[in-house]
């Protein structure tokens, strides 16, 4: 869908590109189709690590922050608005003054209130819409007629608990209810070696290092600011900080507990398919005697999965939208 209205607007002269200089393109996701641009002249900036890879794989440059300048920019719109505002501020102002900050998403994903509010800021090209989605342009640098996008720069945010988090990481408002349950159903003694598998901004790491027995905490996390954030959250010296893929995490040896709320979405539909990926990764990762704590809700079929990988599973929590599950003993012969 993107790939089919950056080719056009370039087809028809809707954005046109400075002939020389970089192109940073603003967190482009696993399917999306940048062929359009010369190669050797796109800068990714990807802090997921999936999508980062996934670009770096195709030999495009990849960096998990813009560095500028840059001549000309395309941001691809995130869902969450403060995230949306937040790629929009930086694109501004690290493209060269005068260059083309090109901005795409889908409908669903709110680009109509973003080129609203846009508008209302400072000149807007019109708007090309196709396949569901909009994508338009304006020039970065100041702007006389009006004031520029400094107020929509990534600001961190401490909430309670004294938490530190930024625009666009996971329930960067507060701990969602599920990992509430879940720290809340874990045992007072966690011995050995645990992994928080998905640990965001580090909510349920500081949950685990307060039980006794912890002697060494791996917090293991795919979205870069969110494990930034983790990294001033959490300051026990047991911890220890992995940008990685969850489902390709392979610690050097076999630990003792997991820890997880797992992510069920990809998009805007529940996509089951990705909290079964967490679990079998943290079935790969214990011990024979080793124990998965998670969290998941209700609606999501994950006892198949659960019964056929661990030999003892039970629900020790949860509430009309969720369920805290304990799985204890990995069956490795059978995966």
């Amino acid at each position: 869908m993107r790939s089919s209205r950056l080719t056009l607007a370039l087809e028809t002269g809707a954005v046109v590109l400075p002939g020389d200089g970089p192109l940073a393109i603003f967190r482009p996701h696993i399917g999306d189709d940048l062929s359009m641009f010369p190669q050797d002249r796109v800068r990714v900036v990807q802090g997921f690590k999936p999508d980062h890879d996934h670009f770096a794989a195709q030999g495009y440059a990849v960096a998990v922050a813009g560095a500028g300048p840059y001549a000309a920019a395309m941001v691809c719109l995130p869902r969450a608005k403060a995230e949306a505002r937040a790629l929009l501020a930086a694109a501004a102002a690290q493209v060269a003054p005068g260059g083309p900050v090109i901005v795409d998403g889908q409908k669903t994903d709110g680009v109509d209130a973003v080129y609203k509010e846009l508008r209302a800021l400072r000149p807007v090209s019109e708007a090309l819409s196709k396949a569901h989605g909009r994508l338009f342009t304006f020039a970065a640098g100041p702007d006389v007629s009006g004031p520029g996008l400094e107020d929509w720069a990534a600001q961190p945010t401490t909430i309670d608990g004294g938490f530190q988090t930024l625009p666009g990481v996971f329930s960067a408002d507060g701990p969602d209810r599920g990992s509430v349950l879940l720290a809340q159903a874990l045992p007072d003694r966690i011995p050995g070696h645990v992994v928080d598998l998905g640990a965001g901004w580090g909510y349920l790491s500081r949950a685990v290092l307060a039980r006794s027995g912890v002697k060494k905490l791996d917090l293991v996390e795919a979205e870069a600011a969110a494990l930034e954030c983790a990294r001033l959250n959490i300051t026990d010296e047991r911890a220890r900080f992995h940008w990685a893929d969850a489902m390709q995490f392979h610690p050097a040896r076999a630990v003792d507990a997991v820890v997880c709320n797992p992510p069920f979405h990809a998009a805007r539909e529940a996509d089951p398919a990705i909290g079964m990926g967490f679990v079998q990764a943290a079935a790969r990762m214990l011990q024979p005697g080793g124990t998965l704590w998670l969290v998941a809700n209700r609606h999501l079929p994950y006892a198949a999965t659960l019964t056929t990988l661990f030999t003892e599973v039970e629900e020790i929590g949860g509430d009309s939208a969720f369920r805290v599950i304990r799985a204890a003993r990995p069956q490795r012969a059978r995966r």
